[in-house]
């Protein structure tokens, strides 16, 4: 007879987690890539200034929290401003660079000084289309990065161009990325990168795996689906504010993420990074239902827990199989 927690371990390890080699693999790609991309002011003199010392990696893939199968890795690449100033407005960051920096100026919305973030994109998309083992690179549907693949790996890669500011007069600078309307806007991905790895460490390093699971669970439940931003920072919200620590065993933790999840998916969820305000972009309809459905799988999951409790591990394995999908007894 398999054990609810062998079970769960050979779930997380074969159906949720990314497999470790191809993991190292990707790992390798990205960093590959990321020197071919520091070629390209080189090899092209149009091209802008590189400033690779703000490369910087975000997303799940770089915050551990990506569940199989891999089908994208972000990363932010650095350029010099070269002078350029930003002006913030209410829902845009105008970036105006100075009427020297010719490599920037020919990137401008015409007949001024403000770059154009469409056209930073398809300059990468332009020099993406020369390297080596290229299949196709184009503009990302959000218009926010230039989406490139290769057909020498399965996943492709996100590539947003991305500036740094100065230190404002509280020692604060935020990266400016694009926003999708050829504008720019402001990002931290270091807030949310040392947010998830402050958490996980407090929490004995047992909150990344609760977070991949429950994200397994939002892609194939029978609901609207929870954006994996949104959900990350909910679960990461409940552990920073409650003195349980996250449990080893992952299926300890699972009833108090969906009772959570229930509640707070009603209401505004707040960006931790204080830059984007409130995240939960869900109507009232959708909501409903989320929370609907993670009430229903928390009271199996507490069905579940009881009958492990006195033993009954083949039903509580089936409780479960009801939340997680036919996957999840695949070894039993």
């Amino acid at each position: 007879m398999v054990s609810v927690n062998a079970a769960f371990n050979y779930f997380l390890k074969n159906e949720v987690n990314l497999d470790h080699d191809k993991t190292t693999t990707a790992r390798k790609s990205r960093d590959w890539l990321i020197n071919r991309i520091s070629k390209f002011p080189s090899e092209d003199t149009s091209f802008p200034k590189g400033y690779s010392e703000i490369n910087i990696f975000f997303g799940s893939f770089a915050r551990r929290t990506k569940i199989r199968e891999l089908d994208d890795i972000d990363l932010m690449i650095g350029l010099s401003g070269e002078g350029a100033h930003y002006v913030a407005h209410n829902d845009y960051v105008e970036i105006i660079v100075d009427d020297n920096t010719n490599n920037l100026s020919s990137l401008c919305f015409d007949d001024t000084n403000a770059l154009n973030s469409r056209k930073v994109i398809n300059k990468y998309i332009g020099n993406l289309k020369n390297i080596e083992n290229y299949k196709k690179a184009e503009m990302k549907r959000n218009k926010e990065a230039a989406n490139l693949k290769l057909s020498s790996y399965e996943w492709n890669f996100d590539i947003v161009p991305c500036f740094i500011t100065a230190k404002d007069t509280s020692d604060k600078n935020y990266y400016l990325i694009p926003n999708g309307e050829g504008n720019w806007k402001f990002t931290d991905p270091r807030i949310d990168r040392e947010r998830t790895k402050s958490i996980n460490q407090s929490n004995d390093g047992n909150v990344l795996n609760t977070i991949r699971i429950m994200k397994y669970w939002n892609k194939h439940a029978k609901m609207p689906t929870i954006s994996s931003y949104l959900l990350e920072t909910i679960i990461l919200n409940y552990y920073s504010s409650n003195f349980n620590k996250a449990s080893e065993l992952v299926d300890l933790n699972i009833p108090n993420i969906l009772s959570y999840i229930s509640d707070s998916i009603h209401f505004a969820v707040q960006d931790p990074k204080n830059i984007q305000g409130n995240i939960n972009e869900l109507n009232s309809e959708d909501r409903t239902k989320i929370g609907e459905k993670a009430n229903a799988d928390y009271q199996i999951a507490l069905e579940a827990r009881s009958l492990e409790s006195v033993n009954k591990h083949e039903e509580s394995i089936r409780k479960w199989e009801k939340i997680f999908g036919s996957r999840f007894t695949v070894n039993v």
